[in-house]
């Protein structure tokens, strides 16, 4: 078998578990077109950021930007400071992670389980999403604490760099026949960093961004959104990796729809995935009847949904923020069943 594709039999690192992630044959049409879901859940603490976070630590190691013994920070919405709370353990170092309440909690009591300090830059009870906040201040603490580090995610190359090793793993999985990489963007580590890897090797393969509905990135109108972990609230800075160049389209979802694909999956194939995976699968579902005959595409699902009981999949938060609609559900459901009986 392909080494790409091996996780070792026995590891002494819980990092040393990342990557050889599966694919799920989510659906295919009549015409033999299929749609793969690279499941990067089944990463340690259930992400595929902890990919980017061990490579922004040994790229920082090897630069000597962090010694023995010294302090990490990093503004994160859960997933990024859940893998760097790993590797701080594992390596020696002091966790800070700047949040804010938008945050989903089960991430934040996860990062403090591994050791993590949390830093808020939001009142109890504020829930808005202040990622340029957070940033500036994670710059602001890095650089008055001694031998600390600020890895910020969205203009550290690293950030792309430790996701390469996802297109090694998706070339040895198909041998190369892919023709679609879908998956969402944020600090745009992770598409771009596995899509320009993939198109050295499949120079075809057209790439595919999603963010949410009141992103910027993709372009207005800017307005709030509740997907986690993805998208450019208005007020932050494009990440350094989105890459527009290796860009083919991008596209927005909007919440309801995302949310309501990962309600459906749960529900009809016992999948649990993230509310923002949500909107990537939404996404290429609702493509599939129009591809051409034997196409393969593989949506990036970059979380699973275990974090998210307290919202994605608790009805009263949602009913609360008008974001169940069962109808939609319904919609996603119907799609999904009429395409896995092919």
């Amino acid at each position: 078998m392909d080494k790409a594709l091996t996780r070792p039999a026995v590891v002494s690192r819980v990092s040393d578990l990342i990557g050889y992630t599966p694919l799920f044959e989510l659906c295919r049409t009549a015409t033999g077109s299929r749609l793969l879901l690279k499941l990067e859940q089944f990463n340690p603490t259930g992400t595929a950021k902890i990919r980017m976070a061990r490579q922004m630590v040994l790229d920082a190691e090897e630069r000597g930007l962090l010694r023995p013994g010294g302090r990490i920070v990093e503004s994160t919405s859960g997933n990024t400071g859940l893998g760097l709370a790993v590797v701080a353990a594992e390596r020696g170092y002091t966790f800070t992670a700047v949040v804010d309440h938008h945050a989903a909690a089960d991430k934040l009591r996860g990062m403090k389980a591994l050791g993590a300090e949390l830093v808020y830059i939001a009142d109890e009870g504020d829930q808005e999403l202040a990622t340029a906040a957070r940033e500036e201040f994670a710059e602001k603490l890095a650089a008055e604490s001694d031998n600390a580090y600020f890895t910020e995610q969205h203009n550290n190359p690293a950030n792309g760099d430790g996701y390469r090793p996802v297109a090694h793993e998706l070339d040895a999985a198909l041998d190369g026949r892919i023709d679609i990489l879908i998956g969402a963007v944020g600090t745009g580590g992770g598409l771009f960093g596995c899509g320009g890897e993939l198109r050295k090797s499949v120079p075809g393969v057209r790439i595919v961004g999603v963010e949410p509905k009141g992103s910027i990135a993709f372009g207005p109108p800017a307005h709030d959104y509740y997907q986690s972990g993805t998208g450019t609230p208005e007020g932050a800075t494009i990440g350094a990796m989105v890459d527009y160049d290796l860009l083919d389209e991008g596209v927005k979802v909007g919440d309801v729809e995302a949310f309501a694909t990962a309600r459906a999956l749960a529900r009809r194939l016992g999948l649990l995935i993230g509310g923002s995976a949500g909107g990537v699968v939404y996404e290429a579902l609702t493509r599939m009847s129009a591809l051409p005959p034997g196409t393969t595409m593989v949506a990036l699902v970059n979380d699973g949904g275990e974090k998210y009981m307290d919202t994605v999949f608790n009805d009263d938060w949602m009913t609360a923020r008008s974001l169940l609609d069962p109808d939609v559900e319904r919609e996603v459901e119907g799609l999904l069943t009429k395409l896995r009986e092919n």
